[in-house]
């Protein structure tokens, strides 16, 4: 089998994960509804995978390596400012997140709701996947943050960030009471969620 078929059916295999996750669940997700879904045999998943975790954790790479890239990038842009602001850095951390939230035709849009079900479902092993693969992303935003928040302690500015994280998650998900007016553009409405959470954000980590 040449590599662009191999390519091709781990893609289809990760895209009908991603879907189905969303609607269902990881615990509420077989691989025979993934690989029916993806119009594969189950040997394809034990192929590309190996198990079912291999397969949760990949549908996460996926987006995450490239998210936390251009985070990174966004904070290096911010911190190369001669004075750069709290929220230029808090900016590098929300826009790039709620920007997936427009990819609909990439699948972005799917993800974010496989990322509230990462929140809600108490999986352990995503956990710690999630933390010893993109722990260092917070922790680079830890340092920039707390250069602007110099009276806070770690255990304070670390819960602060934790909220910060949830509530980003929380629009990202789009459960909140403000909903995109029909003559706002989803692009529009989603800068304005973008600026009002950095202005909510800065607020919370300036308090004392």
């Amino acid at each position: 089998m040449n590599a662009s078929v191999h390519f091709s059916t781990k893609e289809r295999l990760l895209t009908a994960a991603e879907d189905l996750f969303a609607q269902f669940g990881f615990a509420g997700t077989s691989l025979r509804q993934v690989t029916t879904r993806a119009d594969v045999n189950i040997a394809a998943v034990n192929y590309h995978f190996g198990s079912k975790e291999n397969l949760v954790n990949e549908v996460f790479r996926r987006r995450l390596d490239e998210l936390s890239q251009k985070r990174l990038d966004a904070l290096g842009k911010a911190q190369a400012q001669a004075d750069p602001a709290l929220e230029a850095v808090l900016a590098a951390f929300i826009e790039p997140a709620l920007a997936l939230t427009l990819d609909r035709q990439g699948g972005g849009s799917a993800f974010v709701r496989v990322l509230a079900r990462a929140y809600a479902e108490k999986n352990e092993r995503l956990r710690k996947f999630l933390s010893d693969n993109y722990g260092h992303v917070l922790r680079e935003f830890a340092k920039a943050i707390g250069a602007h928040a110099p009276d806070l302690g770690k255990e304070e500015l670390y819960w602060r960030l934790d909220f910060i994280a949830g509530a980003l998650t929380y629009a990202m998900a789009d459960f909140g009471l403000i909903k995109r007016p029909g003559n706002v553009s989803e692009k529009t409405h989603c800068q304005r969620s973008a600026q009002a959470l950095i202005r909510f954000a800065a607020a919370g980590l300036r308090a004392p």
